[in-house]
């Protein structure tokens, strides 16, 4: 069995919006919409039957693919993790 320290663990997906796209799939997958339900995350998502905490990380994933685009981050920085 291996196991893995908390600074040994990283995601695959090392792009700038990595982060919070995880955090926000994690939710939809835990929400009750999703579990009990059987709806794909995107239905959900569709329906508004989602917790408050995923429609944030939804408008946080939103601003940080929208900062991609925005030439200013170049001084800015990007937004997200």
């Amino acid at each position: 069995m291996v196991t893995f320290g908390p600074d040994e663990v990283g995601l695959v997906d090392q792009s700038s919006c990595a982060g919070v796209r995880a955090d926000l799939k994690s939710c939809l997958l835990n929400s009750d919409c999703c579990k009990k339900e059987r709806k794909t995350p995107r239905e959900c998502l569709k329906l508004g039957t989602v917790p408050d905490e995923c429609l944030q990380l939804r408008q946080s994933f939103f601003e940080c693919k929208r900062s991609l685009l925005d030439n200013r981050r170049r001084f800015r920085g990007v937004k997200g993790y």
